[in-house]
């Protein structure tokens, strides 16, 4: 099963109010070529131990903090 990926509410205002257009595209794009279709987008990141042991991060240009659940990767900041 192939993997999609979507903001939560608050990560997408964040990333609306927080982040400036060029940093936006590169993000969107990284996404959409790493994560969109991918097989597992675990591959592309590091996990997070202790209490954020679902979380994984990714680094591009910053860091992007998601949760993955059931083939979507949950980007929330």
């Amino acid at each position: 099963m192939k993997y999609t990926w979507r903001f939560d509410e608050k990560a997408f205002k964040q990333f609306k109010e927080e982040i400036g257009r060029p940093v936006h595209k590169r993000i969107i794009e990284w996404l959409d070529s790493h994560i969109e279709g991918s097989d597992d987008p675990r591959k592309w990141g590091k996990s997070f131990q202790g209490t954020l042991g679902t979380c994984w991060w990714y680094r591009v240009g910053s860091r992007i903090l998601a949760d993955i659940q059931d083939h979507v990767l949950l980007w929330s900041l």
